[in-house]
């Protein structure tokens, strides 16, 4: 075998091999990929037109098409429509093919299975003899979802089904219904409205907030002050006890020093007052000096006495 033959037979095989791989992968039917344009409920019902005449019917359906498993008759959607119908979990097309229910669709009977649908739909049986369906106890209705997924091009209403009554059936409708997945889609555009209600009273309660903060923060602050103030208050009580005590203890009390050193004598009711009128670190500062002051002028006295003796 040559080496050409060998790289084409490898070719073939890698073609066919991954061709096998996509047909394997590739769902058959993709619902996602449908475009619904149009979807809700009603009643069904079933019927079976085979233009023989043994389950009551007139010939064949509208469409002109043969009667067969997936033709629905439909009140006033066009003929041609195609959608499906689910019903316990279960899921089978249709297309109109017909015109019908006449008068049940006037008690909101909207769509008309074929009995091949039916039966399969509710776990019956088709008679071909009958033309109807056994083993459903005599069930001629059931509740269906539907969704259309085309509209036929003739006449008809293009939008939720009515009676056969109103005539809808005959008249062209140019004004389809809106798809539901670009009504959905226009609401998610639609921008949020801001709940500015319930901001306000979130930003009035800040507001109010701030004065009571800050009246909070000057009546610490007064009550910083009025304690630094009784602090210096008692220190300067001391300081002039101090000093009394001092004063009291020179020979001669308070008159002896007067007599000595009248001057200085005269400063110290100042000074005295000085202290009483002082708060914070510089009355207690001035308290201080002036108490040194007393006590140099009290040892100025006791030495002139002493030089006045021995005179």
């Amino acid at each position: 075998m040559s080496a050409h033959f060998g790289l084409r037979s490898f070719a073939v095989l890698t073609a066919c091999s991954i061709g096998a791989l996509t047909a394997v992968c590739t769902p058959a039917h993709a619902d996602t990929d449908e475009k619904i344009l149009l979807e809700g409920s009603t009643t069904a019902s079933y019927f079976w037109d085979d233009s023989s005449g043994r389950a009551g019917d007139t010939g064949l359906p509208a469409s002109g098409k043969p009667m067969q498993k997936g033709l629905a008759a439909s009140p006033s959607w066009p003929l041609l429509t195609e959608g499906y119908v689910m019903y316990e979990g279960k899921k089978m097309p249709f297309f109109v093919g017909d015109r019908g229910p006449g008068e049940p669709s006037s008690r909101g009977v909207m769509l008309d299975l074929d009995a091949k649908t039916f039966a399969e739909l509710t776990g019956g049986r088709f008679n071909s003899d009958t033309l109807g369906v056994d083993g459903i106890g005599g069930e001629g209705h059931i509740k269906i979802d539907y969704v259309i997924t085309k509209w036929g091009d003739g006449v008809g209403k293009k939008n939720y089904p009515v009676a056969f009554s109103t005539g809808a059936w005959s008249e062209r409708d140019d004004n389809p219904a809106e798809p539901p997945k670009v009504l959905a889609e226009e609401k998610a555009e639609q921008p949020a409205a801001k709940p500015m209600a319930a901001e306000q009273p979130q930003e009035k309660a800040a507001e109010a907030a701030e004065p009571v903060a800050a009246a909070d923060d000057d009546a610490a602050a007064d009550a910083a002050d009025d304690a630094a103030a009784e602090a210096a208050r008692a220190e300067a009580e001391d300081g002039r006890a101090a000093a009394g005590k001092a004063v009291a203890a020179a020979p001669g009390g308070r008159a002896g020093v007067e007599t000595v050193v009248g001057r200085h004598t005269q400063a110290a009711p100042a000074a005295v007052e000085a202290k009483e009128a002082g708060t914070g670190v510089a009355g207690m500062l001035l308290s201080f000096v002036l108490a040194l002051a007393g006590g140099g002028v009290v040892l100025g006295g006791d030495r002139l006495r002493r030089l006045v003796t021995r005179g």
